[in-house]
C-alpha cells in the first residue's frame, strides 16, 4: 500500500469510512449526505459528508476536516489514510 504524503481525491463514501474508524458514528443518513457525531470531553461534534461516489473539492473537504466541523487536519487524515487505506 503506498504512502501518501499529499491528500488523494476522496468521495464522501470514502471519507465517511475513515471518519467511522477514527471514532465518528452515523446519526442519519439523508438525500444530501450524511450526518456523523462524535462525543469529546466538552461536546458533541456534528458533520455533513456527502454520500457520493465523485471525488470531493478540495473547499469541501478542508470545510470538512477543518476547525470548525470535525477538527482532525489534514495531517491527521493523511495518518488515517496511510493506517486504513483508501
Amino acid at each position: 500500500m503506498p504512502r501518501y504524503t499529499r491528500l488523494p481525491a476522496l468521495s464522501g463514501k470514502k471519507l465517511i469510512k475513515l471518519l467511522q474508524k477514527d471514532g465518528w458514528s452515523i446519526k442519519r443518513r439523508a438525500q444530501h449526505g450524511v450526518a456523523l457525531a462524535k462525543l469529546f470531553a466538552d461536546r458533541t461534534r456534528v458533520t455533513v459528508v456527502p454520500d457520493s461516489n465523485a471525488p470531493l473539492d478540495d473547499g469541501t473537504l478542508a470545510a470538512i476536516v477543518g476547525r470548525k466541523q470535525t477538527n482532525i487536519g489534514k495531517r491527521r487524515l493523511l495518518e488515517l489514510i496511510n493506517r486504513f487505506g483508501v
